[in-house]
């Protein structure tokens, strides 16, 4: 691996974050690309996914994931990513198997996030008793995650 490609690949990655935190979507889309050309990292294909998403443009958001992974098996957030894609593409069923193995991944930033995703496939499913687990297990991880607390005793008062 050369170093100096990778130091400037991630110069050019953060610049790409910050473009995408300020809603500049396609000049993300363009330094994350050439972040990639540098020297491809799974973090940089698959924050290209997320601007992808932001772009509603899933079928290249899910590419970007799949290249992520191929990368790094072990990093549970592209899985967790296409996961996502899938719920909003309306494919929950699919979108579950995504989800398990983000959630078993090695790596993950916050690993809370594939059970709060899988509750809310299990919601679009009509399986509340599942979602609800599902927002237990995402509480297990982080307790103090209010808009987690909120969903959950929502289900609970529609299921009432």
């Amino acid at each position: 691996m050369n170093e100096i490609a990778l130091q400037r690949a991630m110069v050019i990655f953060e610049q790409a974050y910050r473009a995408q935190q300020k809603g500049e979507i396609a000049e993300a889309v363009r330094l994350y690309q050439k972040s990639i050309e540098i020297h491809a990292t799974p973090e940089a294909h698959t924050f290209l996914g997320w601007a992808y998403s932001m772009l509603e443009l899933y079928d290249q958001a899910i590419a970007e994931c799949e290249a992520a992974i191929e990368l790094d098996p072990e990093y549970g957030n592209p899985y967790n990513d296409i996961g996502s894609y899938l719920i909003s593409l309306g494919r929950p069923e699919e979108a579950l198997e995504w989800l398990d193995q983000a959630a078993q991944a090695g790596r993950y930033d916050a690993p809370q996030y594939p059970h709060i995703n899988k509750a809310q496939a299990y919601e679009m499913m009509g399986r509340y008793r599942s979602a609800l687990k599902a927002y237990d297990a995402a509480l297990a991880i982080d307790p103090f995650d209010v808009t987690t607390h909120l969903a959950k005793y929502a289900l609970i008062g529609e299921m009432n």
